[in-house]
């Protein structure tokens, strides 16, 4: 048996058990801030950092935009992580950071859901010009619409005035980071596209911000193992998380 066939049968099985670990504690609706999880000391493993931006903007019953697919999707991407490669990665979750946190600097990647949505602070925008100028990057998630890219493209002009938006072509290393991810436009909704933002606009440099503009990765990581989305669309959907943590733990 192959490398690759092991991997691809290894991904399968673990979208399967990717089954939210803390399901029990958490109920859509009521008192959102209750189902916040306390934030973990920093210890040196890879810990997702989910990005909280104020106001109540895509509010639906899982919560305001930014908390939407919270906790399960990280925590079922963690699982996949643990389970397909040699990082150890905090498992309980993640942790829930404000972009002018000092806190953040700690971590290489950070996500954000409903950017759409998105109004920082001067102090958060400056938060976070310093994080991807200091190696960070960001990845932008769970949006789609002309007014909602309107919204972020304005957004990140106070963040990064000098930065460009540029569609990430198919062939692009973070594409093949861990995984070959191809087809990457059938991951998600129709008319689903990537772009990103690079050092000082520089394609060969390293990309600071990705937007998966018209798709929805954290909805399929966290139903993947409910049989909610096919399965051979969640392992897409969870090769491209792989790909992405690995490329900003390695870039």
């Amino acid at each position: 048996m192959t490398r690759r066939l092991r991997a691809a049968i290894l991904l399968g099985l673990a979208a399967l058990l990717a089954i939210p670990l803390q399901a029990q504690r958490f109920r859509r609706g009521g008192d959102f801030e209750s189902r916040i999880m306390p934030n973990q000391p920093y210890d040196g493993r890879f810990t997702f950092a989910r990005i909280r931006w104020e106001g109540l903007g895509g509010m639906t019953g899982e919560g305001p935009g930014w908390m939407h697919d919270y906790p399960w999707a990280e925590q079922n991407l963690m699982l996949i992580l643990r389970e397909l490669t040699t990082l150890r990665p905090f498992m309980d979750g993640g942790n829930v950071l404000r972009l002018d946190d000092p806190e953040l600097m700690k971590y290489p990647l950070a996500y954000m859901s409903e950017p759409g949505f998105w109004e920082p602070s001067a102090e958060e925008a400056l938060g976070l010009r310093n994080y991807l100028l200091k190696g960070g990057m960001i990845v932008f998630d769970d949006f789609n619409g002309t007014w909602m890219w309107n919204n972020l493209e304005q957004q990140m002009r106070r963040v990064v005035p000098e930065g460009r938006w540029m569609e990430i072509p198919a062939t692009h290393p973070v594409f093949d980071t861990f995984y070959t991810v191809e087809d990457v436009h059938e991951i998600g909704n129709p008319g689903v596209r990537y772009f990103g933002m690079w050092e000082d606009n520089d394609p060969e440099k390293r990309l600071i911000a990705i937007a998966n503009y018209n798709n929805d990765l954290g909805e399929m990581w966290q139903w993947s193992g409910s049989g909610f989305f096919p399965i051979d669309l969640t392992n897409q959907a969870y090769k491209l998380g792989v790909n992405y943590v690995i490329y900003g733990m390695t870039r």
